[in-house]
């Protein structure tokens, strides 16, 4: 896909929606370096999320800061980054974007909690507890009409997912 203005593109939302699959699958497509946010915390916040504990903002804030640097980074460098990151409240997706110093697209894989549930206890080998799951409902703030951001329903096809992602960008940061 050509035509972009510079830009990240962030798939965003509660553990165990996708975010990681529809971000690769993405990055992919667009030859994009692609980011997993949950490389970038803490040994701390990984020991605290493994024990069942949700993060606070003061977690949470170093974690963006990582991230954004490493997306605009990207950014600069080939003109287009893809990354997985809840970005659950806007003041995270306010602070995310000010740390890349490049557009953000935000992409809200959204779902309800019985469909996402079974998604996250079937995962093996990843540090969130299943426990953590209502905790990240409570704090998501889904994006509003004067963000840039497309939400999604999780449960679509990855194909059919792409395609509005691809259809959207054009629209939101077409050259």
């Amino acid at each position: 896909m050509t035509g972009l203005l510079p830009c990240a593109v962030v798939v965003m939302g509660v553990s165990g929606c996708g975010k990681s699959t529809l971000a690769s699958h993405l990055a992919t497509y667009l030859a994009a370096p692609a980011f997993e946010g949950d490389d970038f915390h803490s040994s701390e916040s990984v020991a605290k999320m493994r024990g069942g504990q949700p993060l606070d903002d003061a977690d949470r804030w170093p974690w963006l800061d990582r991230l954004g640097t490493a997306i605009g980074g990207a950014v600069r460098e080939r003109g287009i980054a893809v990354a997985a990151c809840s970005a659950l409240k806007r003041s995270y997706r306010e602070r995310l974007e000010r740390a890349a110093g490049v557009p953000i697209a935000f992409i809200l894989l959204d779902g309800e909690p019985a469909e996402i549930a079974p998604r996250l206890a079937a995962r093996a080998g990843h540090y969130m507890a299943p426990s953590l799951l209502d905790s990240q409902f409570a704090t998501l703030e889904r994006p509003d009409g004067d963000e840039r951001a497309l939400a999604l329903h999780c449960y679509r096809p990855v194909d059919a997912l792409c395609g509005e992602v691809f259809a959207w960008l054009r629209t939101e940061l077409g050259s």
